[in-house]
């Protein structure tokens, strides 16, 4: 049963949020596997004679959704509502919250957000719509709202609101996480921490496609001086920082630039009867020996871990070791998809090992080897034999690893 939220944020202007836990969901997207769950948060503000929403919530939950705002305010009285991020978890609502308003709000958003709007719900929610300019700036309920464009996180139609006389950001997708924090803000260290590998695994399965407009848009924020004058940061997801509002973008920015953290090396491989887990073990021992890391995840006939899982790891390493086994002349098909993924998603400047195993003619090492000349990675070594490893493979292998370390001194 999702878990709803409704909590007073501030008294003036008066802020309420409501957060909604999808408990339901098992892959973001239709792609990513996500067991912690998802939230979704709106917000409503009351300022003068103007009633504001910020964003909705997916259209699964309208009806919850309407239940909730009828406890705050008549959705008749809303007078405007600002939509960051078309996406449909954030707008699904907004047709039947429209309808019960007699569309009497005016819809705010970008040129973008106008045209999917349209084309996900029809003419007659967007025929009170104003399109915003970038840096454009309305009076509303006797406040400043300046609109900010910032495109590719994730969406071309994204935006975030910057109300002046509050500094509040309100960011929507840009700040968001996986996860449903048993909390709404970032009080508690401790859930902030539990709370953050969720940020981490959402920036790079949603927006790493796109990661390097993450920290141009951030620095375009910090352009405009708002973000370290914030007081707050309200995405659309997860928690809302008012703590330290500056560490949700911080830590955006060490995701976008692939910032490692020291020794950590992202290990991952398929093995189908145990020859590549032979050689894998080799690596594993000699990186732990020379003081390194692994972060170990692996394709079995016993265990499958979530790729979306493995593409939380590859920002903050500092190298990855990929072993493959050779099939039907191809990439195994979990690294292969694997791979994929990562190049697509994570594609950063970081040394890569290659480790391979086959039975009668060596595929996998070489074609690896091609993905990663198109992408940013660097291609240390290859490593790739036959069958069981000989003492003369155990050898290469460790050579291999020291190649890797002294590529990261």
């Amino acid at each position: 049963m999702p878990r709803i939220w409704v909590e007073k944020i501030l008294d003036e202007p008066e802020l309420y949020i409501m957060r909604i836990d999808d408990d339901r969901i098992r892959y973001f997207e239709a792609t990513w596997d996500i067991p912690e769950g998802i939230t979704y948060n709106a917000y409503l503000m009351k300022t003068g004679d103007a009633v504001v929403l910020f964003d909705a919530w997916k259209g699964e939950y309208t009806e919850e959704f309407l239940e909730t705002l009828k406890k705050l305010v008549d959705p008749k009285e809303i007078t405007h509502i600002v939509t960051h991020h078309t996406e449909p978890d954030h707008s699904g609502a907004i047709p039947a919250l429209l309808e019960a308003n007699g569309y009497r709000a005016k819809l705010i958003g970008t040129t973008f957000a106008k045209r999917f709007m349209e084309g996900f719900y029809g003419k007659k929610v967007v025929e009170n719509f104003h399109a915003i300019k970038d840096g454009e700036e309305m009076r509303i309920g006797g406040r400043t709202f300046r609109f900010i464009t910032v495109p590719w996180l994730h969406w071309p139609d994204t935006m975030i609101t910057y109300v002046v006389e509050d500094k509040l950001i309100f960011s929507c997708d840009a700040g968001g996480g996986y996860g449903m924090p048993d909390a709404i803000d970032d009080s508690d260290e401790k859930v902030v921490q539990e709370y953050l590998p969720h940020v981490t695994k959402y920036v790079v399965t949603v927006i790493g496609h796109y990661h390097k407009y993450i920290v141009q848009n951030i620095k375009k924020l910090r352009s405009l001086g708002i973000v370290e004058e914030a007081r707050m940061i309200l995405p659309g997801h997860g928690l809302i920082w008012r703590r330290s509002p500056t560490r949700i973008f911080e830590h955006y920015e060490a995701i976008g630039a692939g910032k490692p953290t020291k020794g950590k090396v992202l290990v991952v491989y398929d093995s189908m009867y145990g020859f590549v887990e032979k050689r894998m073990r080799i690596v594993i021992e000699e990186l732990k020996k020379n003081g390194l890391n692994p972060v170990v995840y692996r394709f079995t006939d016993k265990e499958a871990p979530a790729v979306s899982d493995v593409l939380g790891e590859v920002p903050d390493s500092e190298a990855i070791v990929i072993g493959a086994s050779t099939y039907e002349a191809e990439i195994h098909p979990r690294i292969r998809y694997t791979l994929y993924e990562v190049l697509d998603k994570a594609n950063y400047e970081k040394p890569v090992l290659i480790v391979g195993a086959f039975g009668w003619a060596g595929v996998a090492g070489k074609k690896i080897e091609t993905l990663i000349s198109r992408s940013k990675f660097d291609l240390v070594d290859t490593v790739e034999s036959r069958g069981m490893p000989t003492k003369e493979d155990e050898e290469k292998l460790r050579e291999g690893v020291r190649k890797l370390i002294t590529w990261l001194a």
